[in-house]
């Protein structure tokens, strides 16, 4: 019966010997996270957790992860990932919501103990406890099977559970594979967060169930030593976002990558600018840009590694997966015109968890409605020509205005406010609040900010907020985003 654990297992009995996972000095073997996961598996189970039951997974980048992961399959679990990001009361959201009864975290997260306060049902396994042994787990879920429930935001500021199978995920993961050509000798750099989708299915699932290894950078906080790491351990594949290739074509002449065979960027547009400045400082490391949602397991579509890559195009279609260009009705409209981007395949999810209604709108017919706006070539090359209309992306992370305008709402004084992004090159994009105040109030700006520090992830957080007499409106009532937009774009 295959499914995430099984599949795993099998690999790790195949390379037992060979490097898993690098961490700066650090190597941790196939064999020794066949031992964790059973540690794990057995842990949760003698906790209670059943086949189905879901199991959170509150973690920062550490060599854990993986055996957190895998050993809740391995207990034929769900897995929630869980953004570290988070503030306890966003973390306590997902939590209610997914009925997860049980946690794996760091003992060093500050935050856990406001966390377990708040919820003395909620049990927790530390990730520094974490054995390396236990009876080998027999998991008997099956490819239709839930496996993971990757909380995205939604237009009504409260995050929703994608609901991803065994199935949805090994499929992406074949298809994946196949497209960018991954064998047993590669080495793919983990640079994002492992519970963001993209990395949890290229950076972690990719790599292992293909019997390669991942190289899980740890020295973040300096460029120099993150860089140094990927050079010394042979990283052959970087999946990450527009910004770190910003940041990796301006580096000094001499510091070269004669490892890397192949760059992909996601999680957010690829600035043609971007894409220019890394091809001149890097000329033969191809960068090809790729697509997908976390709703699709996520990669949609890439850029073929072996060409014609095409500048500001997101790329054509992986393997198993169909994408097309439909109206509001759901019919297909012709090459070059720009509507809904769906997609189909077994990649694509099999809901929100409890959220019917929310499902409904975004499965139609079999096809998932990305609601982001583009076109397909006449080469069958596909272009992103405008992003959900709300959304935001900071640090490729996907935010959407109306939850930090809920929180501005809850500020003394405020009595209208509305958020949209405005260009960063360090973050790729940013927040920005626009609130009127009640007549005589004046706005306290670091009182703001702090207010929204505490109670948002530190990158939901506005850096600016613009007073204005008025929000602009519409002729209804609703709020014009395309004008503050304007007002953002124009410096006014």
């Amino acid at each position: 019966m295959e499914n995430l654990a099984t599949a795993f297992l099998g690999s790790a009995a195949v390379n037992a010997s060979k490097p898993a996972l690098f961490w700066a000095e650090a190597e941790f073997s196939y064999a020794h996270y066949a031992g964790q996961v059973a540690w794990v598996a057995d842990r949760l189970t003698k906790l209670g957790v059943r086949p189905g039951d879901r199991v959170a997974l509150w973690l920062r980048n550490c060599p854990e992860f993986v055996g957190g992961l895998f050993g809740i399959f391995g207990a034929d679990a769900v897995a929630v990932p869980i953004n570290n990001f988070l503030k306890p009361q966003e973390v306590g959201y997902m939590l209610d919501d997914s009925g997860a009864a049980v946690v794996l975290a760091e003992r060093s997260n500050p935050a856990l103990a406001e966390l377990l306060a708040a919820r003395p049902g909620l049990r927790c396994i530390e990730v520094e406890d974490f054995g390396d042994s236990g009876p080998a787990p027999k998991p008997v879920r099956t490819r239709a099977d839930l496996a993971v429930l990757i909380y995205t935001s939604g237009t009504t500021g409260r995050p929703k559970g994608a609901m991803l199978t065994h199935g949805n995920l090994l499929h992406n993961v074949e298809s994946c594979r196949v497209m960018l050509g991954v064998v047993p000798d590669d080495r793919l750099i983990v640079l994002l967060p492992m519970f963001h989708s993209f990395m949890l299915t290229v950076g972690l699932l990719l790599p292992l169930l293909s019997g390669a290894s991942i190289l899980a950078v740890k020295g973040l906080n300096s460029p120099k030593t993150m860089v140094g790491e990927m050079i010394q351990r042979g990283g052959t594949l970087l999946p990450a976002m527009a910004a770190l290739f910003r940041a990796l074509s301006q580096l000094p002449p001499g510091v070269d990558f004669a490892s890397l065979r192949l760059c992909v960027s996601g999680a957010g547009p690829l600035p043609l600018e971007i894409l220019r400045a890394f091809n001149e400082r890097h000329p033969k490391v191809p960068l090809i840009e790729g697509y997908g949602l976390s709703e699709a397991s996520p990669v949609v579509t890439v850029n073929p590694p072996a060409g014609p890559a095409i500048a500001g195009t997101i790329g054509i279609p992986i393997p198993g997966v169909e994408v097309t260009v439909q109206d509001d009705s759901g019919a297909v409209l012709p090459d070059g015109t720009d509507g809904e981007i769906c997609v189909r395949g077994g990649n694509v999810m099999l809901g929100y968890w409890n959220a019917p209604e929310k499902t409904a709108e975004a499965l139609r017919n079999g096809w998932l409605l990305t609601g982001d706006i583009g076109h397909r070539r006449p080469d069958g090359w596909f272009v992103i020509t405008d992003r959900k209309k709300d959304m935001l992306k900071p640090n490729g992370m996907n935010v959407y205005p109306r939850e930090i305008e809920e929180v501005l709402y809850r500020f003394p004084g405020i009595r209208e406010a509305s958020v949209v992004g405005e260009p960063c090159d360090r973050r790729g994009e940013r927040p920005v609040a626009f609130v009127a105040m009640d007549e005589g109030r004046q706005l306290d700006e670091s009182a703001l900010i702090a207010f929204l520090r505490d109670q948002l992830a530190d990158y939901k957080v506005p850096r600016r907020a613009v007073v204005l007499p008025a929000l602009p409106r519409n002729a209804t009532g609703k709020i014009l985003k395309t004008a503050l937009r304007e007002m953002v774009a124009s410096g006014r």
